[in-house]
Order: structure tokens, then C-alpha cells, then sequence
């Protein structure tokens, strides 16, 4: 998967583990673990397959982005960088030929 990020600031958090660990605290492991899964996937589907994950799509105002689960309320938010986006003809998200991401925050919406 080719990740970037919305801005140099969230980048140095999440890939620069001292500011991980500063940043995030006790979240910044299974932060790590997620942002690992999502570089090794070949495509989003793959994310589907991992049960912890729990990728979903987002809905409301939030519709049009996509989360991972951190912790019991903290997601890793994203959002598809493809120019269209990869629809199926049903009109739902091909998450087969989603293949690049723009990861956006780390939040708890709940």
C-alpha cells in the first residue's frame, strides 16, 4: 500500500517512533502494528481480512473515509488517494484496486 499522510506534522508522529511513543503514549504499539499492516497490504481488501483491524467505512460526516481500529475508541482514519476513486459498479468501494491511502488523524470520534 502507498501511504502518505495529511501533513508533514501527523508524518514525524506516526513515523518517527520517539514521537510515536511521545505523542500517542501507550497507543503508539498498536499504532505501529497498524500502520505496518497497512504498508505490507498489497490492497485495502487485505485489511478486510485482518479480524483486529476492523477496517470499516465510515458514514454521517465522516462519509467518504475509512478507519482501523487502535484501541476500543481510537481509530486510524484515512481516506482513498486514487484519482477516481475505484468504484464497483454496484457503486460501492472496490477496496481491490485501492492501493493508495491518505492517512488523516488518529482520533476518538465515539
Amino acid at each position: 500500500m502507498n501511504i502518505s499522510f495529511r501533513n508533514s506534522k501527523l508524518e514525524k508522529q506516526l513515523t518517527d517512533p520517539a514521537t510515536l511513543l511521545k505523542t500517542f503514549g501507550r497507543l503508539a504499539v498498536k499504532i505501529h502494528q497498524r500502520l505496518s499492516e497497512l504498508k505490507s497490504a498489497e490492497n485495502l481488501a487485505v485489511l478486510k481480512s485482518i479480524p483486529a483491524a476492523r477496517c470499516h467505512e465510515l458514514t454521517g460526516k465522516r462519509k467518504g473515509e475509512l478507519a482501523v481500529v487502535v484501541s476500543n475508541n481510537y481509530r486510524l482514519i484515512f481516506k482513498v488517494n486514487h484519482h477516481p476513486t475505484p468504484y464497483k459498479e454496484d457503486g460501492g468501494l472496490n477496496w481491490r484496486e485501492v492501493t493508495m491511502i491518505e492517512i488523516t488523524e488518529i482520533v476518538d470520534y465515539h
